[in-house]
């Protein structure tokens, strides 16, 4: 089975050698020219790995990687990123970045980067087996298995739950910008998603509301914050 490669890259004349070169190595590649709808593309096309470049148009590439790491916590991610300063590096790994490359680079050091990367998760743990755990308080949300634990109680998901409350836990107690959170999940900022936001997150407040110190706060003007106290 190939191995499944999602490209997050901007620039069209790279995207394109990349994405061109991988293919040729056989790799399965899904290129993405913004972070518009990433978290239905990572559902949808299941990678083994991520490959994103900081400066996106729409959502960046620090806050992408959060939201990735939301929902798949052992997916690696490669930065690839014109920023070399140390506090720009740091911001990578706290994002959940797995590895750092500095463009211009070369496309062998980036496919044996790939490899050590995915050598690294088989070694720890294999990513599909869906046991993968968030704490929230008294519940334990397992995203790959869209289901909500609490006690002796199974509140199954949707999709779009597990989505949206993945990039919530993966920012937890930090705000996640409104348009960020459309842009991941839907791929606009539309009205009509707007109101569907809010219909879902008022269901997830509903499926939490066992444990008070686990609250998502609505920050008018702003976005979503997700406490766990």
């Amino acid at each position: 089975m190939k191995i499944r490669v999602l490209y997050i890259e901007d620039e069209e004349f790279l995207g394109k050698i990349v994405r061109d070169t991988m293919e040729k190595e056989d790799y399965d590649v899904y290129w993405l020219k913004d972070g518009g709808s990433v978290m239905q593309v990572l559902e949808e096309f299941d990678p083994d790995i991520c490959i994103v470049d900081i400066m996106l148009p729409s959502v960046d590439g620090y806050t992408l990687a959060r939201n990735i790491k939301g929902l798949h916590p052992e997916m690696p991610i490669i930065f690839l990123t014109a920023k070399s300063e140390t506090r720009d590096v740091l911001k990578g790994f706290d994002s959940g970045g797995t590895d750092y490359i500095k463009k211009p680079f070369s496309l062998e050091e980036l496919l044996a980067r790939i490899e050590n990367q995915l050598q690294i998760v088989n070694g720890k743990k294999d990513k599909k087996t869906g046991n993968a755990k968030i704490n929230l308080g008294i519940y334990a949300f397992y995203p790959r298995k869209y289901e909500l634990h609490y006690k002796s109680r199974t509140i199954k998901l949707s999709n779009r739950d597990t989505e949206i409350l993945s990039i919530l836990a993966a920012n937890k107690n930090s705000v996640v910008d409104r348009k960020e959170m459309l842009m991941s999940v839907w791929g606009d900022d539309s009205f009509f998603n707007s109101r569907n936001l809010d219909v879902y997150v008022r269901k997830l407040r509903k499926y939490l509301a066992d444990d008070p110190s686990v609250q998502i706060k609505t920050l008018k003007g702003r976005g979503y914050l997700l406490t766990d106290c």
